[in-house]
């Protein structure tokens, strides 16, 4: 009963919280699944990520009976909702473009995304029952020690961020420790379970947002495609029940980029049906990945820098430049409450970071041609292993795929496919410079993390991968569809 109650109360948060920003698109029409599936996989994210932030600061000022807390946050932001909607009128806020075929392939492919479902899910519920604690060292050595320190410390919880546990990575951000210790404060013990579906929770939501976001954009058949490849991805899954914070972590970059995307397409050809909300839930999201990981902070950088020179490029007048720039503010506003909270925790509560334990030896590194060098050659490896699948990797068939579909002369929407593009490529680079500068064996450091870091951007990729694919590429087989059901019927 306490878990139901907790797991309501975050996704209402959640949920409250997203139809604050998108209070426009819960609207009807003909992907109204599809705005559902992407307000509730959202909604999962954002819940969690206002969980840990409401525990965290419960601890830091003291505060008891959480219970009430979180119904009055769940009521504040109940309120508010209905304020903006008494004001504001529903509408759709994107244009419905489709990729869908007719004839015999949708079929093919919503059995085929269904087996794959199916199979994943089977996969993942074994896999949490053979690893309760977690599959790896990470998971109970850092993200689960964490959260049982917050949870069991009392008034020295602070005792488990210390320079005294090296090896649990203190400085590492506490969206997941502080998601699950919430959770444990309903349930009164440290269920390994919360962990567990959690993981599984940001899995499947992480699904869920790249086939709607998709199913809306794209249509249906490009949004099977891409989930069909995401669930086909083993690793994906493996690390996904692993209770590691990297998939979470894709959850985040991909609701950005997401976000960024649906407000595009809806502002492209009419500037005046700005839906600032969007870029503040995109700016959100952001925030919540540099809670999680400290490559999300990385990415908070990247994705900033890109949007920023993506909208600012181009006319300068006085009055272009300031269009400009209040597209940009949603976006930073929303971040700066979670950036504080981030630098208050790296401050006053965590040490210092070993990445520049260091500082004495960071100007050899970046001269060393060998570390560069070592680095492109586990980029190039990594690149086709990081998925583990069997025979052909994935990222050589999403290639593939591209270049057989051909790039599409006027993607749509252009701005968030440049801005995308832009901040994943940010973020590699910044993941290069980090291997550059690592105080660890440069070899040993790139083996245990650089699929991982893959893994993070690989939702995102296959999600940019099929919004710059030609729109015809997919539809146009309609008339070989038709043809060859024509040719099956005279056959008869």
């Amino acid at each position: 009963m306490a878990l139901a109650l907790s797991a309501l109360l975050c996704l209402a948060s959640g949920f409250l919280l997203v139809s604050l920003g998108w209070r426009n698109g819960a609207a009807a029409s003909s992907k109204e699944g599809a705005n559902y599936v992407l307000a509730a996989s959202l909604s999962v994210g954002f819940g969690l990520g206002m969980f840990s932030v409401v525990f965290f600061l419960c601890l830091l000022l003291g505060g008891a009976h959480l219970i009430l807390i979180d119904v009055g946050v769940c009521a504040v932001l109940l309120v508010s909702f209905l304020g903006f909607r008494a004001r504001t009128p529903l509408t759709v806020p994107i244009r419905e473009r489709s990729l869908d075929q007719l004839g015999w392939l949708p079929r093919v492919l919503t059995i085929a995304f269904a087996i794959a479902l199916c199979a994943a899910i089977y996969s993942a519920i074994m896999r949490m029952l053979a690893y309760p604690h977690g599959e790896g060292w990470d998971a109970f050595s850092i993200w689960n020690l964490h959260a049982r320190f917050l949870f069991r410390g009392g008034l020295n919880w602070r005792d488990g961020f210390t320079p005294l546990l090296p090896w649990s990575h203190p400085d590492y951000p506490l969206l997941l420790p502080g998601a699950a210790a919430h959770f444990w404060s309903y349930l009164g013990h440290d269920s390994p379970a919360v962990p567990a579906i959690i993981g599984l929770l940001f899995t499947f939501s992480t699904v869920g947002l790249l086939f709607s976001a998709l199913s809306i954009l794209r249509g249906r058949t490009a949004a099977m495609l891409a989930a069909t490849a995401l669930l086909a991805t083993p690793s994906f899954i493996e690390q996904g029940t692993s209770q590691y914070a990297d998939v979470p972590l894709s959850f985040f970059i991909l609701a950005t980029l997401a976000l960024i995307g649906l407000h595009d397409d809806h502002t492209q050809d009419d500037s005046s049906k700005r839906t600032p909300g969007l870029l503040a839930l995109a700016g959100l999201a952001a925030a919540c990945g540099a809670w999680t990981k400290n490559e999300g902070l990385l990415f908070l950088c990247a994705i900033v820098a890109a949007r920023g020179f993506t909208l600012l490029r181009g006319e300068t007048s006085a009055e272009n430049w300031s269009a400009r720039l209040r597209q940009l503010a949603p976006l930073l506003v929303a971040t700066v409450p979670a950036l504080l909270l981030i630098a208050y925790f790296k401050r006053f509560i965590a040490p210092p970071g070993d990445l520049f334990s260091d500082p004495t030896t960071t100007l050899h590194k970046l001269l060393d041609p060998a570390r560069y060098w070592a680095i492109i050659r586990w980029y190039f490896k990594g690149f086709f292993r990081f998925g583990r699948w069997l025979l052909i990797p994935g990222s050589l068939l999403l290639i593939a795929f591209y270049f057989a579909a051909g790039k599409e002369d006027r993607p749509q929407p252009r701005s968030g496919i440049r801005t995308s593009a832009l901040a994943l490529a940010l973020t590699l680079a910044g993941y290069f410079a980090v291997y550059l500068i690592t105080p660890y064996d440069i070899y040993w450091h790139l083996r245990f993390s650089l699929t991982r870091l893959f893994l993070q951007l690989w939702p995102s990729a296959i999600f940019l991968i099929f919004l710059m694919v030609k729109s015809g590429s997919i539809a146009d087989n309609r008339a070989h569809s038709e043809r060859l059901d024509n040719h099956l019927n005279v056959s008869k």
